[in-house]
């Protein structure tokens, strides 16, 4: 199992591997809340690693924010683009500056 340690700011600032036992019986003598995290994102709506938020409210890891211009679903409670990605044979990249898609080399 994964479990992420929630400081008191709500930032993931810690990752452990451990089983339930463990972490019933461990004690931790630093501010902070231990919480499970799936690679499935099937509890807490995302994989939480170093950096993301936890929103108790909605019980939701949130990945830092890539670009001011992208907003928060919701729903999903990821970071979403002014505009859709492409979907094809190539590989995007999004420019804050120009506020689109760009392609990418087969060199990068």
């Amino acid at each position: 199992m994964i479990f992420v340690k929630v400081n008191n700011d709500k930032i993931v600032i810690e990752t452990m591997i451990a089983d339930q036992a463990f972490m019933d019986s461990y004690i931790d003598t630093t501010p902070g809340t231990w919480l499970e995290t799936k690679e499935d994102g099937s509890i807490r709506k995302n994989h939480a690693g170093i950096g993301y938020t936890y929103d108790a409210q909605n019980d939701a890891f949130i990945s830092p924010q890539p670009y001011n211009s992208w907003t928060l679903n919701n729903t999903t409670f990821q970071w979403e683009a002014p505009t859709p990605c492409p979907v094809n044979e190539f590989n995007y990249t999004w420019n804050e500056t120009d506020q689109q898609w760009n392609q990418r080399s087969g060199t990068e």
